[in-house]
């Protein structure tokens, strides 16, 4: 927990310095809630939105500000996760908080210069998988229409009609859910390769996909986006593929077959080319028990325990996927300790 000068109130972060981070927020909060601790859903939720720019902008980071790096699309998902352990208390997003987040949400739809409906991250970087340039896009590049990006959105516009229900604004409710669901269908006309049997991501600058097999390419998942056709032949054929993602500690970030995939980093870097991540895992996994593979599932789960509790003393911030060597920062008590859930 850290405080920061000028801030009534304790924050929350999984990291050793004083930074806190958007989705990082959200996976820390979710472990949390396992054992009944709730109100951190909205200490760091509220020094956000307070410092939303007139336009619904929120920096992904609280003290560092990145240069037009938007909140990651987690925000509303943070408040109802937070309220449903709160006896459904809505009542203090009323007015304020409840315009903020809605301006929040329709920014993300700025980013859309083709007006296809798919917006697009700032870079790789900002979708929270630092090193895949490849699939991601450079530094403010603002082109790709991410398969993850898109996923994400779909939950959080279900989470905003959920919200606007609880606050009887029904309109906006319908609203927000059509428009999840235009989303979704987007995903599945404009990102699905049916020869390939997956979504991949598409460059809006050149109209064409992008043909990298990330982790986050299987997020239709977790948004419940995929057919169950499409869901099932998927995880078949590239989720379970022990030469792509089901290395011996999965699910690999990055496809093996990937020309830059490595696992160990080279210098400092984030390394999102190869390693075994929580947040990517955690979302995959539900995405897993939500489409009813409950075996792959439980191997998954399984699997990580292994490599998190029993292959190494304390929880790292990412694995080597083909050894389970903790990599990255150690003691980590951000999102990693997903895997005591």
């Amino acid at each position: 927990m850290r405080t920061i000068a000028g801030i009534n109130a304790t924050l929350l972060t999984g990291y050793p310095y004083n930074e806190f981070y958007d989705w990082d927020l959200y996976f820390e909060n979710l472990y949390l809630s396992y054992y009944g601790v709730w109100q951190y859903c909205f200490t760091n939720l509220r020094e956000f939105l307070n410092r939303e720019q007139p336009d619904g902008y929120v920096n992904r980071s609280l003290i560092k500000q990145r240069d037009r790096q938007q909140f990651k699309p987690f925000l509303a998902q943070l408040v109802v996760l937070g309220a449903k352990q709160d006896h459904d208390n809505y009542d203090w997003l009323r007015g304020n908080y409840y315009d903020r987040l809605s301006k929040y949400v329709t920014k993300w739809f700025s980013y859309d210069s083709d007006h296809n409906g798919l917006p697009v991250w700032n870079s790789a970087d900002a979708a929270g998988t630092d090193n895949q340039w490849s699939r991601g896009g450079a530094m403010s590049a603002f082109e790709i229409e991410g398969t993850d990006l898109a996923s994400y959105l779909i939950r959080e516009l279900r989470a905003m009609a959920v919200i606007a229900q609880h606050l009887n604004l029904k309109a906006d409710a319908t609203g927000f859910n059509q428009h999840a669901d235009k989303v979704a269908a987007l995903i599945n006309t404009v990102l699905w390769d049916e020869e390939q049997g997956m979504y991949f991501d598409r460059n809006e600058k050149t109209c064409k996909r992008v043909y990298v097999k990330s982790a986050t390419n299987f997020m239709p998942l977790f948004a419940g986006a995929a057919t169950p056709a499409r869901a099932k032949r998927m995880v078949k054929e590239h989720l379970l593929n022990p030469k792509e993602f089901w290395l011996a500690y999965p699910v690999a970030s990055y496809a093996k077959t990937e020309p830059d995939y490595y696992q160990n980093p080279t210098a400092k870097e984030c390394n999102w080319r190869g390693p075994t991540w929580a947040p990517t895992n955690y979302m995959i996994f539900q995405g897993l028990q939500s489409y009813g593979m409950h075996t792959e599932a439980r191997e998954l789960a399984r699997r990580l325990f292994d490599m998190a509790i029993n292959k190494n003393p304390v929880l790292r911030e990412y694995y080597n996927a083909e050894t389970g060597e903790g990599l990255g920062q150690t003691r980590f008590w951000g999102f990693t300790a997903l895997y005591y859930g």
